[in-house]
């Protein structure tokens, strides 16, 4: 679902430590030519929580070695109660960011994602993370349902762009040394599985210096602005 009457939207998506924020924050000040433009994060950022969790003296390794516990679990299809409840308060965040963001578009700002929710991979980063099989647990899979509904309704207003940030496993891990390696390299795999049907994708390698990487950022933005008729609005 695309509204060609309103702003465009751009959405930036990788791995952590592909330099999303270095590209948004790059982005937010070329856009600014074309007109108002508002930046937006639209991840569940459940990952910076859990960092920081680990961080608190004393009580921080026994909460990182439950939350290890649950992500377990979670992966065995066999989610409980409090589990399901705290994604299910990540993802109500995450509508909540995502309708806001629609109103702001409604308002005639050029919007720029970072992160864009997806269905294709279930259990993986911006996408539904409850299974929707879960025998004997039927308000798990109520919570589930509702779940998987809300992502679906959000990945159904397709960005008009998006910036596939490519990025080697040891680039990333270099400058997220927080990161679980293997979560880095699930994420990596994941990127380069993504489509966004409807939507024109520019892949983007960033293992390239950032000048390279920046320049071309740029010219997918200018090219989608001119295309959709968006004059460079001169400097005041």
């Amino acid at each position: 679902m695309r509204e060609t009457s309103n702003p465009p939207v751009i959405a930036v998506i990788g791995c952590d430590g592909s330099g999303k924020s270095t590209v948004c924050e790059h982005l937010i000040e070329f856009l600014s030519q074309y007109g108002p433009a508002a930046r937006v994060h639209l991840g569940k950022q459940a990952g910076n929580v859990e960092r920081q969790l680990v961080k608190i003296p004393v009580l921080g390794k026994k909460l990182g070695k439950k939350i290890d516990k649950e992500k377990r679990v979670a992966a065995k299809s066999q989610v409980g109660l409090l589990p399901a409840l705290v994604i299910m308060s990540f993802v109500l965040r995450r509508l909540l960011r995502f309708r806001r963001m629609l109103k702001i578009r409604e308002r005639g700002f050029i919007i720029l994602a970072d992160r864009f929710p997806q269905t294709q991979i279930p259990g993986a980063y911006d996408g539904p993370a409850l299974p929707e099989n879960n025998p004997n647990r039927p308000f798990i899979s109520w919570l589930a349902s509702r779940e998987h509904q809300a992502f679906r309704w959000m990945a159904g207003h397709q960005p008009d762009l998006v910036l596939k940030l490519h990025v080697d496993v040891e680039v990333a891990f270099a400058r997220k040394p927080d990161h679980r390696r293997e979560a880095l390299a699930k994420k990596v795999a994941i990127t380069a599985r993504l489509v966004f049907p409807g939507s024109q994708v520019v892949d983007i390698d960033v293992n390239q210096p950032l000048t390279e990487v920046l320049s071309k950022a740029e010219r997918a933005v200018a090219d989608l602005m001119h295309s959709r008729g968006y004059p460079v609005v001169p400097a005041v």
